[in-house]
């Protein structure tokens, strides 16, 4: 369940795969054939028809009109990594379809970690488009008319015969000049997602992604994507071409950090790969271990779980791949956002401060140290040195910002730029600080527009007078709840908030400064409708029981006392958390299960038991009884609590 079937760099159209040659000859053909169609999908290759037909469409390499619409704003552009959403193919008219989409992509990317605890490093941007034409080339077929639109978007890897349907191209000249219109964001500090107005499911990855807008699937391409794109994550297909096993893989050690030829114990024994993780509960369901298949092979070649984000669509990230997507996501920001300044000796007769980002997930680590000896400041992002009483001469002081995530285990991962981050000052006792009135308020806060989530860590950051040291005093509804030398953040998830609504304020100590925020602790709730059983059974301490003797169907909506689209997600006897999406040719048909599973475009969905991905997948009914539970994800990021039902598969009666 892929957006397309492919490999980094940074595109490849899905569904075609390099005849296989014997030997090194072999891998140079596929090479050149490879890297040929890469270069021609992204329009990074000067000379082919395909090229010249891109360069050339009605102007679209020239830099159209659009308009920057703000979606996330969490920080200066330039201080942030930057989500730029552009549409093509919408009309004028249909610029509130491009809206949604946008939303159901976004909703569906925070319910995903580590996007959901790290959404506030991030900047969404959409950029408006208005098209003179509806929809885009080539869709569905190859004898569809072409349209006129600003980014030239075309299936068929720009209506190349000898292309797939899914392989969703986008001229990369026009998306860059409309993603050049967001100020702040270049090429560096920037992710562009290009949906096309298009119901036909489809995609590409790299450093222009895309999407179709509107396919049950869509949402779930983006994550994807950004594994490939922002993580260098390879795909954990076992297949290149739909439909065609992927045969034995006959290379050497793979460089990819979630695919190895090692037996668990020589992971362990060399300390190699995901030996941290081995044993665990997979977030994606299963165990982490050893599961044979990946890199487009069936055989010969491991990856870490049965199935995750990076292998079929719907499931999260396993540990091993969010581990490494929390670092490419703080690798695009620095965790110290401003500090006192340390071009010069500092005085001891002043405070000394530094800003650092906030983390829906959790607040970050400060330590102090004078001359290497921590200072008991608990956490305060400022430091008072009138209290110290150094002795007379120079001394070092240093401010050290980590990320405490739990999604990181390996330590140099821990100690690299992107989770931990030093300030250090020279201070000397003789210097003097210049005494300059600066007022007290608030420089940046966890936005107040929009409700926060049960769990969320909520900031609010100050400015910096250099006499003394601004408290913030936290207020939930009314009472002041338990904060350590770190005021500038609240973690909600640690306060256990009864559900409903509660009000939040943040108050500069002897000032009337105050902010305000709305928590929304009532997650959303779900429900669900499924086929006609055959019977159905009630029994005393257990779930709602239907009996079916072949396929049936699952559909699950969500009702938020919130706005936004919500995520609805389900798993089956306690595997990963699936998210629905309808079904996949028909996002308002319901899910449909089957003993075997079906097959739709060379991928199975759908078994009902053990899940079933390719065609080569084990397709044994598993009769008997199954759990299946169902939960949501609201827009404030609240999970709500797993319900589930049971259902029993028993095997046709025979004539």
């Amino acid at each position: 369940m892929t957006a397309l079937d492919r490999t980094r760099p940074p595109v490849r159209p899905a569904g075609t795969r390099p005849r296989r040659v014997a030997g090194a000859t072999a891998r140079r053909r596929a090479g050149a054939l490879l890297s040929a169609a890469l270069l021609l999908a992204t329009g990074l290759l000067a000379a082919g028809p395909a090229a010249a037909r891109e360069g050339a469409r009605d102007g679209a390499a020239a830099a159209p009109a659009g308009t920057v619409v703000p979606v996330q704003t969490t920080g200066p552009a330039d201080k942030r990594f930057n989500l730029v959403l552009l549409g093509d193919g919408y009309t004028a008219a249909e610029l509130p379809r491009f809206r949604a989409d946008v939303a159901e992509h976004l909703n569906v990317l925070w319910s995903v970690e580590p996007f959901a605890s790290y959404r506030s490093y991030i900047n969404v941007w959409a950029v408006e488009t208005p098209s003179p034409e509806s929809g885009v080339d080539c869709d569905p077929g190859l004898d569809a008319p072409r349209r006129n639109t600003p980014l030239g978007m075309a299936f068929w890897g720009d209506c190349d015969p000898g292309s797939v349907q899914r392989l969703l191209t986008v001229n990369t000249r026009a998306a860059d000049a409309l993603a050049d219109l967001v100020p702040g964001t270049s090429a560096a500090n920037r992710q562009i997602v290009a949906l096309a107005h298009s119901d036909t499911y489809g995609g590409a990855g790299g450093t222009h992604a895309t999407a179709s807008g509107g396919n049950a699937l869509s949402a779930l391409i983006t994550p994807h994507e950004l594994g490939h794109s922002l993580g260098g994550l390879q795909d954990e297909y076992d297949y290149y071409a739909r439909g065609v096993p992927g045969g034995t893989y006959q290379d050497g050690e793979p460089g990819s950090v979630h695919h190895t030829l090692l037996t668990e114990r020589q992971m362990r024994e060399q300390r190699a790969k995901w030996w941290r993780w081995l044993d665990e509960p997979s977030e994606s369901g299963g165990t982490v271990g050893r599961y044979e298949g990946g890199l487009y092979s069936t055989r010969g070649v491991w990856r870490p779980s049965r199935h995750s984000m990076m292998k079929t669509l719907g499931y999260a990230f396993d540990q091993v791949e969010r581990e490494v997507m929390v670092r490419a996501v703080s690798a695009k920001v620095n965790l110290v956002q401003g500090h006192t300044p340390n071009t010069a000796p500092i005085g001891t007769d002043r405070t000394v401060w530094v800003e650092t980002l906030h983390p829906v997930g959790g607040a970050l680590d400060v330590v102090w140290r004078l001359d290497g000896r921590k200072l008991p400041t608990h956490g305060s992002r400022t430091v008072d040195l009138r209290g110290l009483r150094p002795s007379p001469g120079t001394h070092t002081l240093t401010a050290t910002v980590t990320d405490p995530t739990p999604f990181v285990r390996d330590p140099a991962v821990r100690r690299s730029a992107a989770l931990t981050r030093t300030v250090t000052w020279t201070v000397d006792t003789r210097a003097t600080t210049p005494r300059e009135p600066v007022a007290a308020a608030f420089t940046g806060h966890t936005d107040t527009g929009t409700p926060v989530g049960a769990r969320a860590t909520v900031y609010a950051d100050t400015t910096h007078p250099a006499d003394r040291r601004l408290a913030v005093h936290w207020r939930l509804d009314g009472r002041a709840p338990a904060t350590t030398g770190n005021d500038r953040d609240l973690d909600l998830a640690a306060l256990r908030l009864r559900p409903g609504t509660h009000t939040l304020t943040a108050r500069i100590a002897g000032t009337g400064r105050e902010l305000r925020w709305t928590v929304d602790a009532t997650p959303a709730r779900a429900a669900y409708r499924v086929s006609k059983p055959l019977r159905t059974v009630h029994r005393p301490g257990r779930p709602v029981e239907y009996v079916y003797d072949g396929p049936f169907t699952l559909g699950l909506t969500a009702r938020d006392d919130q706005a936004g689209p919500v995520v609805r997600q389900f798993r089956v006897d306690g595997d990963g958390w699936y998210t629905y999406y309808g079904w996949p040719t028909d996002a308002d048909a319901p899910f449909r299960f089957t003993p075997g599973g079906t097959e739709v475009d060379g991928l199975v969905y759908g078994k009902l038991g053990t899940p079933r991905v390719v065609p080569w997948d084990d397709a044994a009914p598993e009769y008997g009884t199954h759990r299946i539970e169902y939960r949501t994800v609201d827009p404030a990021g609240n999970t709500g609590p797993a319900r589930s039902f049971l259902v029993t598969l028993v095997p046709p009666k025979t004539p």
